[in-house]
């Protein structure tokens, strides 16, 4: 297991001004878990990586992985990253230009410290480029590899030293759309197939989501949340998370009742009362912020059932082929709603809406959490 605890890291810009890179970063990684740091430029995820990595030395903090510690500033303990046996990927591959792919691969072992025979070598570089799927092109020279190809030979090169630990660093953000696409599927099943622990880092949310075990959602040098993908987008502890994983409406309201549920209240709000739900408690009277997904707020041409029901006109739309994006204002608030193709309400005509109670999720302002923090 991967253990970060208060990791603080600080370096000087230009100016000669401290910049605070990481603020007690603190999260563990199970074995064989994938991780991922998300979050804007400039929020510490990249800084905390190469501090894993001995490429940084923080202020203060310990990293160990499976009990050997790596980094304290209590014990004074700093191992040079050339000694942690960590892999590493980074965004520019680096991948040398002159060798073909199996050398390409081979040069871990050819300078490593342990000596290895022909044989051996050729066994370990033929399997891991059998894993990323480049067994077939082991004589081809780098420079006429794809970018897809590139990125998997980058992977190979890291993963043939066996390293306990694999750290990435937004190493499909140089591809297209399309490769990128592919290269998640790769990259998960290849991460899942040899169950190595996996730190990840990406601004991409997409990205975060698909591939991970749990993310820890980061914003000037903070934690803002960890959890897995699902609780990240479905249950954001903060506007800033819900703003940052995907699209969201923000509501503002006031609570007026406890609702039967745990966590479940009722709040007014300038587009109507809504029964929602909290993951802090609540008092009547608390003013609140809702986030209610585009698609969570469903769109009918006909009054629907039950509570949280909405009424009000489509101000614009933008068909998507798959779906299509509605604008939709309720009194004075307009709000972003996704629906399938067949709902052809036109524009300017009522329209209904509803959300379910558990997809009207109350958020904290990011001031709130840094003051509970």
């Amino acid at each position: 297991m991967l253990k970060v605890n208060a990791l603080y890291t600080e370096y000087t810009n230009e100016l000669g001004q401290a910049v605070k890179a990481a603020q007690d970063v603190t999260f563990e990684v199970p074995t064989g878990h994938f991780f991922t740091l998300l979050g804007p430029s400039g929020c510490g995820k990249t800084t905390t990586l190469r501090s894993i990595a001995g490429l940084e030395r923080p202020k203060s903090g310990e990293i160990s992985l499976n009990g050997t510690v790596a980094y304290s500033s209590a014990r004074n303990v700093f191992v040079p990253p050339n000694r942690r046996g960590f892999g590493m990927v980074f965004q520019s591959y680096a991948i040398w230009p002159h060798m073909d792919v199996f050398s390409n691969a081979a040069f871990p072992l050819r300078v490593g410290k342990q000596r290895l025979s022909r044989d051996e070598i050729e066994t370990k570089v033929m399997r891991v480029l059998k894993a990323v799927r480049l067994d077939h092109l082991r004589d081809r020279e780098a420079t006429k590899l794809s970018g897809g190809q590139q990125q998997r030979l980058a992977l190979a090169r890291a993963l043939v030293m066996e390293p306990k630990l694999l750290l990435l660093d937004e190493p499909l953000s140089n591809l297209d759309a399309k490769l990128r696409d592919a290269m998640r599927f790769e990259l998960k099943r290849l991460q899942r197939e040899l169950g190595i622990t996996t730190v990840y880092v990406t601004h991409d949310q997409t990205e975060a989501l698909a591939l991970s075990h749990q993310v820890a959602v980061m914003s000037e040098g903070r934690i803002q949340q960890i959890g897995t993908p699902r609780e990240i987008y479905e249950r954001p502890i903060n506007q800033f998370v819900a703003d940052f994983v995907g699209m969201t409406n923000f509501v503002e309201g006031t609570v007026t009742a406890k609702d039967a549920d745990d966590h479940a209240y009722v709040v007014h709000t300038e587009i109507g009362t809504l029964h929602s739900y909290a993951i802090d408690a609540l008092r009547v009277g608390d003013p609140v912020i809702l986030s209610i997904r585009p698609e969570d707020l469903e769109l009918s041409d006909h009054k629907p059932d039950g509570i949280n029901v909405l009424h009000g006109k489509v101000d614009q739309k933008v068909f998507l082929g798959d779906s299509v994006e509605f604008q939709v204002k309720f009194g004075s608030r307009v709000l972003q709603s996704r629906a399938h193709p067949s709902l052809r309400t036109p524009i300017g005509e009522p329209i209904w809406a509803t959300v379910r109670p558990e997809k009207s999720v109350v958020v904290r302002q990011v001031a709130e959490l840094n003051a509970v923090a």
